[in-house]
């Protein structure tokens, strides 16, 4: 194989735990990529003492508008308090609304331009997915080529199996695999959008099958059942507490800083690169 495989930490910036995760998993080698939440409360600290001291590292816009507040006055969006109140299911809904998403324009381009004010972004993506919803990537995508933001993520899981009976009888997988069908369906609409802007996005996706049980296994079956060479984003979530908690964000900080990982993913012909020299 010669593929290339970026490792995205979503939710930089949300709090000084994913800050800490960036700058360690960045620094082991096996982390080239992250996205940063505009209204996350440890943006100032990703922005002034995490990417300064790691450079290389890919900065993207992780659009947010499911969690935490929003940067304008979007009533559509949120709570009287300015706190997001769409789920899923709402955002498809209201994704044929004009007058909402005019609104949810206006939030993007107030996340995009803070970020952009701050730090070169060479990707953009969305925290749980949104902008993989069709009427919404359009949009995304026509920002990203008005604020010549180069690749887009899209969502195209391949089907594969990690050898754990753990991983499957839980109340987590049935879920996740009906998130593969859905984010795998707008993909197939999506690409078609990815060619008018002309932007650059990954071929596969890892990181939505076994959402919340991601870990080196999941990543390793994950990349061999691609066959092809191709472009491969990881997405992880990765914290970093004060010392190992049970939590499935400080297992996905371990995928970064595991060595034996890194070796077998250069032993499949697979080079770890950050985005931006996919972009160049």
């Amino acid at each position: 194989m010669n593929s290339k495989l970026v490792i995205n930490a979503d939710d930089f910036g949300l709090s000084e735990y994913f800050n800490r995760a960036v700058y360690a998993g960045f620094h082991s080698g096996l982390l080239s990529a992250a996205s940063l939440c505009a209204n996350g409360e440890a943006f100032d600290s990703a922005v002034n003492d995490v990417i300064p001291n790691c450079e290389g590292l890919s900065v993207g816009v992780h659009l947010n508008v499911m969690e935490g507040k929003s940067l304008t006055n979007v009533p559509l969006l949120t709570q009287d308090d300015g706190t997001f109140q769409n789920g899923y299911i709402s955002l498809i809904l209201k994704s044929y609304n004009k007058e909402f998403m005019a609104q949810l324009e206006q939030e993007f381009r107030a996340q995009i331009e803070k970020i952009q004010a701050v730090v070169k972004v060479d990707h953009i993506d969305s925290h749980v997915h949104t902008h993989a919803i069709p009427n919404i990537f359009r949009l995304v995508a026509k920002l990203a080529d008005e604020y010549k933001i180069p690749y887009i993520r899209t969502q195209y899981e391949k089907m594969y199996f990690v050898p754990s009976l753990m991983k499957h009888l839980n109340f987590k997988y049935p879920p996740n695999i009906l998130k593969i069908i859905l984010l795998n369906t707008f993909t197939i609409i999506n690409r078609g959008v990815v060619k008018q802007y002309n932007l650059k996005t990954n071929d596969y996706l890892i990181g939505v099958g076994y959402t919340g049980m991601m870990d080196d296994k999941t990543l390793e079956y994950g990349l061999k059942a691609i066959k092809k060479d191709c472009i491969i984003e990881t997405l992880i979530h990765p914290c970093k507490f004060d010392a190992p908690v049970d939590d499935s964000h400080w297992t996905e900080y371990m995928i970064t800083q595991n060595n034996d990982l890194k070796n077998k993913i250069q032993n499949m012909g697979i080079q770890i690169s950050n985005i931006t020299s996919l972009v160049e």
